[in-house]
């Protein structure tokens, strides 16, 4: 059985996101492929406060909330060709049965506590606050802006009342302590089982090496309750006013949505997989931040309640875009489905599984790379062996394959790099697995360019040689998209129906000498830069409109700035066009002797530097400009001065005096970049 994290039910898939899953997808797919019996389960997060709250703020109830948001998941992950054996909800009975049934059997055999405790408490929401709506000051490293459970900065966990200066997120008041009683499950009462299971080989060497830095620190009692309001599980025999806390339910969710799938499946049997003496293999992929809770909390669990440990829990890096962090403002936060509204679903799964590896590293989308890396590999490598060799056998030779093979060796070659492919797609290093994949498709591309099938044609007495060699191309072309097929499902089937047969690894050795073809048709289309240009655009609208939605109603005053200064008359995009805005860097700011309105400013271009007088000097003192990014006017005739040349002109608003306004960029422009 194999897993994916499940997500949260509070809003939309994007495509840091779909990483995990495509990583998945193409696991489980090859493990198909290959014959073996593999059944992938996954479903939506659906309990916790920031779920109620979001439901309060859209008017609707947590259920109809997130059955909308289950539809959408659904679609997404659909139409990026993720196949799910059954994607269910932690919000279900078979969810409910099994949290139950896990706290029933952990308490029973003492692995579950109670004690008042203090707990931070909204004074104005009049609720108790969950760990992460409250934020802090990092007790370990002093981090500011951190959450209430664990550090983003150093990875520490820790108590919300261990935070510096806490704040609600909620309301942004003051939390206070107050007291209740709350359930805890035991965890240091499993340090010696966790210590050898975590160095037994089910994890990544970088998991098992930061698991370590925890079972240093030392292990804490786990608190796995909440009160109400909450939406969520309650707590048997606590009459409504305690719940199970969110991380207790969701892992359990991977068996509800096992045990959904075996209700209607009769060749499932849940116990064989899940339970204590099970010889399944139970596979979870996740992200690297949520680590500690699949790799101590998860086991012990499960442990305790006399269930079966995961064979592997294999952790994954975050997306960055163009090398930074995924950033709405910069249109690189994108979603799934706007990816989807523009671009094929297969670019994406290819370009991921090109750069996948089994280690925890940051994948970066770079958007430039992706489309020439499809472009190049996809179109100009792979569909380029079908589509420069199936016209002939359609034309020429009545849509079959010829009976003799043109060369053994060849054939033999790619055949047998299914050993090493197989290998590698096993270990989940599908990077080096498109590499060896891509280097057989240069060698058939060169093979068909040397045989040259079209001067073959065209030469007499070589007909059957031109038959051979075509068939010859499509064989290989045939191997490759086996190997391809966990990544590419949809062209896969397009070329299983142009050639008439099924893909399976078996296959691999099979040859179809004699064997009729279909028409061959496009399989793929290049991306072209529009595409990927829309996708950003689109990406910036859809925060806008969400800012926009989510600002209050504004009422202008009747005397507004605009009617203190009307807007100037209509020019031309080409008058506009003239004007160069440049992002500058303020380098040096000091007072001008003598001017009673100047501030003199050296600003960084990221190249060379420009001396500008500015009439700023009533709203800024020199100091506080420093380092700060503006943005000039770099095409503007230098003017000659009393105090001397001044090379351009800085952008500013308001009236004058002391309402002067600099210009300044959002966060990631940099120095010498055009303002478009």
């Amino acid at each position: 059985m194999v897993t994916s994290a499940l997500p949260y039910a509070n809003g939309p898939i994007h495509l840091g996101h779909m990483l995990e899953y495509i990583q998945t997808d193409i696991w489980v797919r090859f493990q198909k492929l290959r014959g073996n019996t593999c059944t992938y389960v996954c479903a939506d997060d659906t309990h916790g406060t920031p779920i109620m709250l979001k439901a309060q703020q859209l008017g609707m109830t947590p259920e109809a909330m997130i059955a909308k948001v289950a539809e959408e998941h659904k679609a997404d992950f659909a139409d990026f060709l993720v196949e799910f054996d059954n994607y269910h909800s932690t919000h279900s009975e078979e969810n409910r049965k099994w949290a139950s049934e896990v706290y029933t059997r952990l308490k029973a055999n003492g692995y579950i506590t109670t004690r008042v405790i203090e707990q931070l408490y909204d004074p104005e929401k009049g609720m108790f606050l969950p760990d992460r709506f409250v934020k802090g000051t990092c007790p370990k490293c002093k981090t500011e802006d951190q959450y209430g459970d664990n550090c983003e900065s150093c990875g520490s966990t820790y108590s919300p009342t261990e935070l510096i200066n806490p704040q609600s997120v909620v309301s942004g008041a003051t939390p206070v302590l107050k007291e209740s009683e709350h359930f805890f499950f035991d965890l240091p009462q499993f340090k010696e089982v966790l210590a050898q299971w975590t160095h037994s080989g089910a994890l990544q060497s970088e998991m098992a090496n930061k698991l370590s830095e925890w079972f240093e620190s030392g292990l804490q009692q786990w608190d796995i309750s909440r009160d109400a309001p909450y939406f969520g599980f309650e707590i048997p025999g606590t009459n409504g006013e305690k719940f199970f806390y969110v991380w207790l339910d969701a892992p359990i969710g991977y068996m509800g949505a096992f045990q959904a799938l075996c209700d209607r499946r009769d060749d499932l049997n849940f116990d064989e997989y899940w339970g204590q003496d099970s010889k399944a293999e139970l596979y979870h992929f996740i992200g690297k931040d949520i680590i500690y809770f699949h790799s101590l909390f998860w086991p012990a669990m499960l442990h305790g309640a006399q269930l079966r440990k995961p064979t592997n829990v294999f952790a994954h890096g975050y997306v960055t875009v163009n090398g930074e962090k995924m950033s709405k403002s910069r249109g690189t936060f994108i979603k799934a489905r706007t990816y989807l509204d523009n671009l094929h679903p297969e670019y994406l799964r290819y370009y991921y599984a090109a750069k996948l590896n089994d280690r925890i590293d940051d994948l970066d989308l770079n958007l430039e790379d992706f489309a020439q890396r499809v472009n190049s590999d996809m179109v100009g490598k792979l569909v380029n062996i079908a589509s420069r060799t199936a016209g002939f056998i359609a034309k020429r030779f009545d849509g079959t394959l010829a009976d003799a093979i043109d060369n053994p060796a060849l054939l033999a070659e790619f055949q047998n790099a299914k050993a090493e492919i197989e290998t590698l797609f096993e270990g989940r290093e599908y990077g080096k697995g498109i590499r060896e994949i891509m280097a057989l498709a240069d060698k058939a591309n060169a093979y068909i360019a040397e045989m040259a099938p079209w001067s073959l044609a065209k030469q007499e007495g070589m007909e059957q040689k031109t038959h051979e060699v075509c068939s010859m191309g499509l064989h290989l072309f045939k191997i490759l998209m086996t190997y391809l097929k966990p990544v590419l499902p949809e062209m896969s089937a397009n070329v299983e129906q142009f050639l008439n047969t099924e893909l399976t690894w078996a296959s691999i050795d099979t040859v179809l000498t004699g064997h009729r073809i279909n028409k061959f048709k496009a399989l793929i289309q290049r991306i072209e830069p529009a595409k990927i240009e829309a996708i950003v655009e689109q990406t910036k609208a859809e925060v806008a409109a969400e800012k926009a939605a989510s600002a209050p109603a504004v009422t202008l005053e009747k005397n507004d700035e605009l009617e203190k200064e009307p807007i100037a008359d209509t020019i031309s995009f080409d008058d506009f066009a003239k004007v160069d805005l440049r992002v500058a860097r303020i380098a040096k700011a000091e007072h001008v002797e003598g001017a009673k309105k100047l501030l003199q400013l050296t600003l960084d271009l990221g190249g060379e530097t420009r001396n500008v007088f500015a009439g700023i000097k009533s709203a800024y003192q020199p100091e506080d400009l420093e380092g700060k990014l503006t943005v000039m006017v770099a095409n503007l005739a230098p003017r000659k001065m009393k105090f001397g040349l001044s090379e351009g002109m800085v952008l500013a608003a308001g009236p004058g005096g002391e309402e002067i306004y600099i210009l300044n960029p959002d966060e990631g422009a940099k120095p010498g970049q055009r303002i478009m």
